[in-house]
Protein backbone atom coordinates (compact mmCIF):
# COMPACT_ATOMS: atom_id res chain seq x y z
CA UNK A 1 0.00 0.00 0.00
CA UNK A 2 1.11 3.61 -0.52
CA UNK A 3 2.74 5.55 2.20
CA UNK A 4 -0.12 8.02 2.32
CA UNK A 5 -2.89 5.48 2.36
CA UNK A 6 -4.87 4.98 5.55
CA UNK A 7 -3.21 2.51 7.80
CA UNK A 8 0.06 2.88 5.96
CA UNK A 9 1.81 3.81 9.15
CA UNK A 10 4.18 6.59 10.08
CA UNK A 11 7.19 4.49 9.23
CA UNK A 12 6.45 4.93 5.54
CA UNK A 13 7.36 8.69 5.58
CA UNK A 14 9.68 9.34 2.56
CA UNK A 15 11.50 12.19 4.30
CA UNK A 16 13.07 9.72 6.69
CA UNK A 17 11.64 10.97 9.92
CA UNK A 18 8.63 10.56 12.06
CA UNK A 19 6.00 13.20 11.90
CA UNK A 20 8.30 15.22 9.53
CA UNK A 21 7.19 17.09 6.46
CA UNK A 22 9.21 18.18 3.39
CA UNK A 23 12.52 20.02 4.14
CA UNK A 24 12.48 23.81 4.51
CA UNK A 25 14.04 25.49 1.39
CA UNK A 26 15.00 28.61 3.26
CA UNK A 27 16.90 26.60 5.79
CA UNK A 28 18.87 24.83 3.06
CA UNK A 29 19.87 28.14 1.44
CA UNK A 30 20.88 29.49 4.80
CA UNK A 31 23.26 26.57 5.38
CA UNK A 32 24.83 27.04 1.94
CA UNK A 33 25.43 30.73 2.58
CA UNK A 34 27.07 29.97 5.90
CA UNK A 35 29.49 27.57 4.23
CA UNK A 36 30.42 30.18 1.62
CA UNK A 37 31.01 32.80 4.26
CA UNK A 38 33.24 30.38 6.12
CA UNK A 39 35.29 29.73 2.95
CA UNK A 40 35.81 33.43 2.04
CA UNK A 41 36.62 34.65 5.54
CA UNK A 42 33.14 35.49 6.80
CA UNK A 43 31.38 34.05 9.82
CA UNK A 44 28.04 33.99 11.60
CA UNK A 45 26.64 37.35 12.62
CA UNK A 46 26.91 37.40 16.40
CA UNK A 47 24.52 40.30 16.76
CA UNK A 48 21.77 38.95 14.51
CA UNK A 49 19.18 36.55 15.61
CA UNK A 50 18.78 35.05 12.13
CA UNK A 51 22.53 34.21 11.63
CA UNK A 52 22.74 35.96 8.11
CA UNK A 53 26.12 37.07 6.51
CA UNK A 54 27.12 40.70 6.08
CA UNK A 55 27.34 42.24 2.54
CA UNK A 56 30.98 43.36 3.05
CA UNK A 57 32.14 39.82 3.66
CA UNK A 58 30.42 38.63 0.51
CA UNK A 59 32.06 41.38 -1.57
CA UNK A 60 35.47 40.55 -0.11
CA UNK A 61 35.19 36.91 -1.06
CA UNK A 62 34.11 37.82 -4.60
CA UNK A 63 37.06 40.17 -4.99
CA UNK A 64 39.53 37.51 -3.87
CA UNK A 65 38.05 35.09 -6.38
CA UNK A 66 38.34 37.70 -9.11
CA UNK A 67 42.01 38.32 -8.27
CA UNK A 68 42.76 34.62 -8.46
CA UNK A 69 41.06 34.42 -11.83
CA UNK A 70 43.05 37.40 -13.14
CA UNK A 71 46.37 35.93 -11.94
CA UNK A 72 45.63 32.60 -13.58
CA UNK A 73 44.57 34.39 -16.78
CA UNK A 74 47.82 36.35 -16.84
CA UNK A 75 49.98 33.29 -16.22
CA UNK A 76 48.38 31.41 -19.08
CA UNK A 77 49.46 34.21 -21.45
CA UNK A 78 53.22 33.49 -21.20
CA UNK A 79 54.88 31.26 -23.83
CA UNK A 80 58.34 30.54 -25.22
CA UNK A 81 59.37 30.87 -28.91
CA UNK A 82 62.51 28.89 -29.76
CA UNK A 83 65.27 30.10 -32.04
CA UNK A 84 64.10 28.00 -34.99
CA UNK A 85 60.47 29.06 -34.58
CA UNK A 86 58.26 32.06 -35.29
CA UNK A 87 54.88 32.78 -33.67
CA UNK A 88 51.90 34.14 -35.62
CA UNK A 89 49.54 36.11 -33.37
CA UNK A 90 45.84 36.43 -34.22
CA UNK A 91 43.82 38.96 -32.23
CA UNK A 92 40.11 38.22 -32.26
CA UNK A 93 40.80 35.95 -35.26
CA UNK A 94 42.59 38.65 -37.31
CA UNK A 95 46.33 38.65 -38.05
CA UNK A 96 48.13 40.91 -35.58
CA UNK A 97 51.87 40.22 -35.57
CA UNK A 98 54.68 37.73 -36.19
CA UNK A 99 56.69 37.22 -33.01
CA UNK A 100 60.43 36.55 -33.01
CA UNK A 101 62.21 34.04 -30.68
CA UNK A 102 62.16 34.70 -26.93
CA UNK A 103 59.84 34.71 -23.92
CA UNK A 104 56.55 36.31 -24.99
CA UNK A 105 53.18 37.19 -23.50
CA UNK A 106 49.83 37.62 -25.16
CA UNK A 107 46.44 37.94 -23.47
CA UNK A 108 44.68 34.58 -23.42
CA UNK A 109 41.24 34.29 -24.95
CA UNK A 110 41.96 37.51 -26.87
CA UNK A 111 45.07 36.54 -28.84
CA UNK A 112 45.55 33.17 -30.52
CA UNK A 113 49.21 32.14 -30.98
CA UNK A 114 50.42 29.66 -33.62
CA UNK A 115 54.10 28.63 -33.34
CA UNK A 116 55.65 27.49 -36.64
CA UNK A 117 59.11 25.98 -37.19
CA UNK A 118 60.78 27.92 -40.04
CA UNK A 119 64.09 25.97 -40.18
CA UNK A 120 62.77 22.43 -40.34
CA UNK A 121 63.26 20.85 -43.75
CA UNK A 122 59.99 19.28 -44.82
CA UNK A 123 59.48 16.83 -47.66
CA UNK A 124 56.83 16.02 -50.23
CA UNK A 125 56.69 13.45 -53.04
CA UNK A 126 54.91 12.97 -56.34
CA UNK A 127 54.84 10.01 -58.71
CA UNK A 128 52.97 9.27 -61.92
CA UNK A 129 53.06 8.54 -65.62
CA UNK A 130 53.71 11.55 -67.83
CA UNK A 131 53.90 12.24 -71.56
CA UNK A 132 57.13 13.61 -73.00
CA UNK A 133 57.62 15.95 -75.94
CA UNK A 134 58.37 13.07 -78.34
CA UNK A 135 55.10 11.37 -77.29
CA UNK A 136 56.59 8.72 -75.02
CA UNK A 137 55.31 7.77 -71.58
CA UNK A 138 57.62 7.69 -68.58
CA UNK A 139 57.12 6.65 -64.98
CA UNK A 140 58.71 9.36 -62.88
CA UNK A 141 59.05 9.83 -59.15
CA UNK A 142 60.17 13.15 -57.66
CA UNK A 143 60.70 14.44 -54.13
CA UNK A 144 60.95 18.04 -52.94
CA UNK A 145 62.50 19.51 -49.82
CA UNK A 146 61.19 22.85 -48.58
CA UNK A 147 61.07 25.21 -45.59
CA UNK A 148 58.63 27.86 -44.37
CA UNK A 149 59.84 31.30 -45.42
CA UNK A 150 56.80 33.37 -44.37
CA UNK A 151 54.88 31.93 -41.37
CA UNK A 152 51.94 34.33 -41.74
CA UNK A 153 51.32 33.43 -45.39
CA UNK A 154 51.90 29.75 -44.64
CA UNK A 155 49.24 29.84 -41.94
CA UNK A 156 46.66 32.24 -43.38
CA UNK A 157 46.94 32.65 -47.17
CA UNK A 158 46.49 29.00 -48.16
CA UNK A 159 44.03 26.63 -46.55
CA UNK A 160 46.26 23.55 -46.89
CA UNK A 161 49.86 24.49 -47.80
CA UNK A 162 51.11 20.88 -48.03
CA UNK A 163 48.30 19.83 -50.36
CA UNK A 164 48.80 22.95 -52.49
CA UNK A 165 52.50 22.14 -52.69
CA UNK A 166 51.81 18.62 -53.93
CA UNK A 167 49.43 19.88 -56.61
CA UNK A 168 51.86 22.60 -57.70
CA UNK A 169 54.71 20.05 -57.80
CA UNK A 170 52.77 17.71 -60.07
CA UNK A 171 51.76 20.58 -62.35
CA UNK A 172 55.33 21.91 -62.63
CA UNK A 173 56.73 18.42 -63.25
CA UNK A 174 54.22 17.65 -65.99
CA UNK A 175 55.02 20.94 -67.71
CA UNK A 176 58.78 20.30 -67.66
CA UNK A 177 58.51 16.64 -68.70
CA UNK A 178 56.08 17.57 -71.47
CA UNK A 179 58.67 20.02 -72.82
CA UNK A 180 61.53 17.48 -72.77
CA UNK A 181 62.37 14.38 -74.77
CA UNK A 182 62.38 10.93 -73.25
CA UNK A 183 66.15 10.53 -73.34
CA UNK A 184 66.61 13.79 -71.48
CA UNK A 185 64.16 12.78 -68.76
CA UNK A 186 65.53 9.27 -68.24
CA UNK A 187 69.27 9.58 -68.82
CA UNK A 188 71.49 12.58 -69.25
CA UNK A 189 68.90 15.34 -68.77
CA UNK A 190 67.54 14.37 -65.35
CA UNK A 191 69.52 17.05 -63.54
CA UNK A 192 68.21 19.77 -65.83
CA UNK A 193 64.65 18.48 -65.43
CA UNK A 194 65.00 18.78 -61.65
CA UNK A 195 66.35 22.33 -61.90
CA UNK A 196 63.58 23.46 -64.25
CA UNK A 197 60.93 21.83 -62.06
CA UNK A 198 62.26 23.57 -58.95
CA UNK A 199 62.22 26.97 -60.63
CA UNK A 200 58.69 26.56 -61.97
CA UNK A 201 57.41 25.17 -58.66
CA UNK A 202 58.83 28.14 -56.77
CA UNK A 203 57.11 30.53 -59.17
CA UNK A 204 53.80 28.79 -58.52
CA UNK A 205 54.24 28.98 -54.74
CA UNK A 206 55.12 32.68 -54.88
CA UNK A 207 51.98 33.32 -56.92
CA UNK A 208 49.91 31.43 -54.33
CA UNK A 209 51.56 33.41 -51.48
CA UNK A 210 52.06 30.11 -49.71
CA UNK A 211 55.10 31.21 -47.68
CA UNK A 212 57.09 28.14 -48.83
CA UNK A 213 60.69 28.17 -50.04
CA UNK A 214 61.76 25.19 -52.17
CA UNK A 215 65.23 24.00 -51.18
CA UNK A 216 65.78 21.04 -53.52
CA UNK A 217 63.95 18.94 -56.10
CA UNK A 218 65.28 15.41 -56.70
CA UNK A 219 64.33 13.03 -59.50
CA UNK A 220 64.16 9.79 -57.53
CA UNK A 221 63.33 7.50 -60.45
CA UNK A 222 62.57 7.90 -64.14
CA UNK A 223 62.03 4.95 -66.45
CA UNK A 224 59.76 3.83 -69.27
CA UNK A 225 56.66 1.77 -68.50
CA UNK A 226 57.26 -1.86 -67.62
CA UNK A 227 55.62 -3.02 -70.86
CA UNK A 228 58.45 -1.56 -72.96
CA UNK A 229 61.27 -1.85 -70.44
CA UNK A 230 63.11 -4.61 -72.34
CA UNK A 231 63.10 -2.71 -75.61
CA UNK A 232 64.29 0.41 -73.89
CA UNK A 233 67.12 -1.52 -72.22
CA UNK A 234 68.23 -2.73 -75.65
CA UNK A 235 68.27 0.84 -76.92
CA UNK A 236 70.20 1.95 -73.87
CA UNK A 237 72.81 -0.77 -74.33
CA UNK A 238 73.17 0.16 -78.01
CA UNK A 239 73.78 3.77 -77.06
CA UNK A 240 76.32 2.72 -74.47
CA UNK A 241 78.11 0.58 -77.07
CA UNK A 242 78.11 3.51 -79.46
CA UNK A 243 79.65 5.77 -76.84
CA UNK A 244 82.20 3.10 -75.95
CA UNK A 245 83.26 2.59 -79.56
CA UNK A 246 83.39 6.32 -80.06
CA UNK A 247 85.65 6.70 -77.04
CA UNK A 248 87.87 3.86 -78.25
CA UNK A 249 88.15 5.46 -81.70
CA UNK A 250 89.04 8.78 -80.13
CA UNK A 251 91.64 7.07 -77.95
CA UNK A 252 93.13 5.34 -81.00
CA UNK A 253 93.14 8.62 -82.92
CA UNK A 254 94.77 10.38 -80.01
CA UNK A 255 97.46 7.69 -80.01
CA UNK A 256 98.09 7.33 -83.75
CA UNK A 257 97.98 10.99 -84.72
CA UNK A 258 100.83 12.10 -82.42
CA UNK A 259 102.83 9.06 -83.53
CA UNK A 260 102.31 9.96 -87.21
CA UNK A 261 103.21 13.55 -86.53
CA UNK A 262 106.35 12.43 -84.72
CA UNK A 263 107.32 10.13 -87.58
CA UNK A 264 106.75 12.91 -90.10
CA UNK A 265 108.82 15.30 -88.02
CA UNK A 266 111.59 12.67 -87.75
CA UNK A 267 111.63 12.19 -91.53
CA UNK A 268 111.78 15.93 -92.04
CA UNK A 269 114.70 16.20 -89.64
CA UNK A 270 116.46 13.23 -91.28
CA UNK A 271 115.94 14.79 -94.70
CA UNK A 272 117.28 18.09 -93.43
CA UNK A 273 120.29 16.31 -91.92
CA UNK A 274 120.91 14.39 -95.17
CA UNK A 275 120.64 17.62 -97.10
CA UNK A 276 123.18 19.29 -94.86
CA UNK A 277 125.42 16.21 -95.04
CA UNK A 278 125.35 16.09 -98.84
CA UNK A 279 125.98 19.81 -99.10
CA UNK A 280 128.84 19.60 -96.61
CA UNK A 281 130.31 16.58 -98.41
CA UNK A 282 130.01 18.28 -101.79
CA UNK A 283 131.61 21.40 -100.45
CA UNK A 284 134.39 19.28 -98.95
CA UNK A 285 134.92 17.42 -102.23
CA UNK A 286 134.98 20.68 -104.12
CA UNK A 287 137.47 22.12 -101.68
CA UNK A 288 139.57 18.94 -101.90
CA UNK A 289 139.45 19.03 -105.72
CA UNK A 290 140.49 22.67 -105.70
CA UNK A 291 143.45 21.91 -103.46
CA UNK A 292 144.32 18.83 -105.52
CA UNK A 293 144.18 20.87 -108.70
CA UNK A 294 146.58 23.34 -107.19
CA UNK A 295 148.97 20.54 -106.30
CA UNK A 296 148.54 18.98 -109.72
CA UNK A 297 149.67 22.20 -111.37
CA UNK A 298 152.78 22.13 -109.28
CA UNK A 299 153.65 18.45 -109.93
CA UNK A 300 151.41 16.74 -112.50
CA UNK A 301 153.29 13.41 -112.72
CA UNK A 302 153.55 12.76 -109.00
CA UNK A 303 149.99 13.79 -108.40
CA UNK A 304 148.75 11.57 -111.20
CA UNK A 305 150.56 8.54 -109.82
CA UNK A 306 149.30 9.31 -106.33
CA UNK A 307 145.75 9.44 -107.59
CA UNK A 308 146.23 6.19 -109.43
CA UNK A 309 147.61 4.47 -106.39
CA UNK A 310 144.77 5.77 -104.22
CA UNK A 311 142.22 4.49 -106.73
CA UNK A 312 143.80 1.05 -106.77
CA UNK A 313 144.00 1.02 -103.02
CA UNK A 314 140.32 1.79 -102.75
CA UNK A 315 139.47 -0.84 -105.35
CA UNK A 316 141.56 -3.59 -103.81
CA UNK A 317 140.20 -2.92 -100.37
CA UNK A 318 136.87 -4.51 -101.38
CA UNK A 319 138.32 -7.31 -103.58
CA UNK A 320 139.92 -10.62 -102.71
CA UNK A 321 140.95 -11.70 -106.25
CA UNK A 322 142.31 -9.65 -109.16
CA UNK A 323 142.62 -10.77 -112.76
CA UNK A 324 145.01 -8.69 -114.89
CA UNK A 325 145.23 -9.03 -118.66
CA UNK A 326 148.74 -8.57 -119.97
CA UNK A 327 148.91 -6.25 -122.93
CA UNK A 328 150.05 -7.98 -126.12
CA UNK A 329 149.92 -11.50 -124.71
CA UNK A 330 147.55 -14.37 -124.08
CA UNK A 331 148.41 -14.86 -120.43
CA UNK A 332 146.14 -13.76 -117.61
CA UNK A 333 147.71 -12.68 -114.35
CA UNK A 334 145.91 -13.85 -111.19
CA UNK A 335 146.58 -12.10 -107.91
CA UNK A 336 145.10 -13.80 -104.77
CA UNK A 337 144.97 -10.71 -102.63
CA UNK A 338 143.29 -12.42 -99.70
CA UNK A 339 146.07 -15.00 -99.47
CA UNK A 340 148.72 -12.36 -99.83
CA UNK A 341 147.15 -10.29 -97.09
CA UNK A 342 147.00 -13.31 -94.80
CA UNK A 343 150.69 -14.00 -95.42
CA UNK A 344 151.61 -10.42 -94.79
CA UNK A 345 149.55 -10.38 -91.64
CA UNK A 346 151.35 -13.48 -90.35
CA UNK A 347 154.79 -12.15 -91.16
CA UNK A 348 154.02 -8.73 -89.77
CA UNK A 349 152.20 -7.73 -86.61
CA UNK A 350 148.68 -6.59 -87.08
CA UNK A 351 149.10 -2.92 -87.67
CA UNK A 352 148.09 -0.86 -90.60
CA UNK A 353 146.42 -2.61 -93.51
CA UNK A 354 146.88 0.52 -95.63
CA UNK A 355 150.65 -0.01 -95.71
CA UNK A 356 150.25 -3.61 -96.97
CA UNK A 357 147.91 -2.54 -99.70
CA UNK A 358 150.29 0.19 -100.82
CA UNK A 359 153.19 -2.21 -100.97
CA UNK A 360 151.06 -4.72 -102.79
CA UNK A 361 149.99 -2.06 -105.25
CA UNK A 362 153.58 -1.11 -105.91
CA UNK A 363 154.44 -4.72 -106.58
CA UNK A 364 151.54 -5.15 -108.92
CA UNK A 365 152.51 -2.05 -110.85
CA UNK A 366 156.10 -3.25 -111.01
CA UNK A 367 154.99 -6.67 -112.22
CA UNK A 368 152.82 -5.14 -114.87
CA UNK A 369 155.70 -3.04 -116.12
CA UNK A 370 157.91 -6.08 -116.36
CA UNK A 371 155.33 -8.07 -118.23
CA UNK A 372 154.80 -5.17 -120.58
CA UNK A 373 158.51 -4.92 -121.32
CA UNK A 374 158.75 -8.66 -121.93
CA UNK A 375 155.86 -8.53 -124.34
CA UNK A 376 157.46 -5.68 -126.27
CA UNK A 377 160.73 -7.56 -126.60
CA UNK A 378 158.98 -10.65 -127.86
CA UNK A 379 157.13 -8.56 -130.35
CA UNK A 380 160.36 -7.32 -131.82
Amino acid sequence: MAWNEPGGGRDNDPWGGKNQGPPDLDEALKKLQEKLNTIFGGGNNSGGSGGGSSPAAALGGLGALLVLVLVAWGLFGFYQVDQQERAVVLRFGVYHDTVMPGLRWNPPLIDEVHVINVTKVRAAESRGQMLTEDENIVDISVSVQYTVSDPANFLLKVKSPELSLEHALESALRHVVGSSKMDQVITEGREQVAVDTQQRLQDYLVTYQSGILVAKVNIEDAQPPSQVQDAFDDVTRAKEDRERLKNEAEAYANGIIPEARGSAQRQLEEAQAYKEQVIAKAEGEAQRFAELHTEYKKSPRVTRERLYIDALEELYADSTKVMVEVEGGNNMLYLPLDKLLEQRSVSRPSGSQDIDIRELTDKVIEQLRRDSQISRREGR
